[in-house]
């Protein structure tokens, strides 16, 4: 094989592969009732003039599944914290304690758990989109490939490793989507 098709192939798989990591960094936020640190994820400060993520300013733990506690390195920050935990609109309304604040989760009522499960599957759409461009990009590079001189068979079986990469990791997507809609709707 040609070294423009094994790297079309490498840039294909790597590409999906990343699509698929993106996903299931997005379905992380995505809460099925359960306290997690990663429900914070994206709550930022403004931290001495700097827009910083709150896990950077304090240490995030869920003692259990229906708390999460934020200790802040820094003592000063607490009501910061606070605030931007509140101004994220996460559902949560921080208890400052002095030194932590606690947040306490509160349960998924059927319609929340049926909101979330609608935005998993549009996020495993995005990824699907995703994983499909990625096929079109490489095919274009193989037909691009068969005018520049390298032989069709060889090209055809480009495309054919392209769409084999591309079914499975669309049936990846599928089951983590699956898994995740269990998950969520999981009382």
């Amino acid at each position: 094989m040609h070294e423009e098709i094994e790297f079309t192939i490498e840039e294909a798989q790597e590409g999906m592969q990343l699509t698929i990591q993106h996903l299931e960094k997005e379905f992380q936020k995505l809460r099925a009732g359960k306290a997690s640190a990663q429900m914070l994820e994206g709550v930022r400060i403004d931290y001495y003039g700097v827009m910083t993520p709150i896990e950077q300013t304090a240490n995030i733990s869920t003692p259990d599944a229906r708390q999460i506690i934020v200790q802040p390195w820094d003592k000063s920050v607490l009501g910061l914290i606070d605030k931007a935990i509140q101004a994220a609109n996460l559902g949560f309304n921080p208890k400052n304690e002095g030194e932590i604040l606690r947040i306490m989760v509160p349960p998924l009522t059927e319609e929340r758990r049926r909101d979330l499960v609608k935005k998993a599957k549009n996020e495993a759409e995005n990824a699907r989109i995703g994983i499909r461009n990625i096929r079109r990009t490489a095919n274009e590079s193989a037909k691009k490939m068969k005018k520049d001189g390298i032989p069709e068979d060889e090209v055809e079986k480009l495309e054919t490793i392209i769409q084999k990469i591309t079914d499975e990791n669309i049936a990846r997507v599928e089951k983590i989507l699956e898994v995740k809609e269990r998950d969520i709707m999981t009382v």
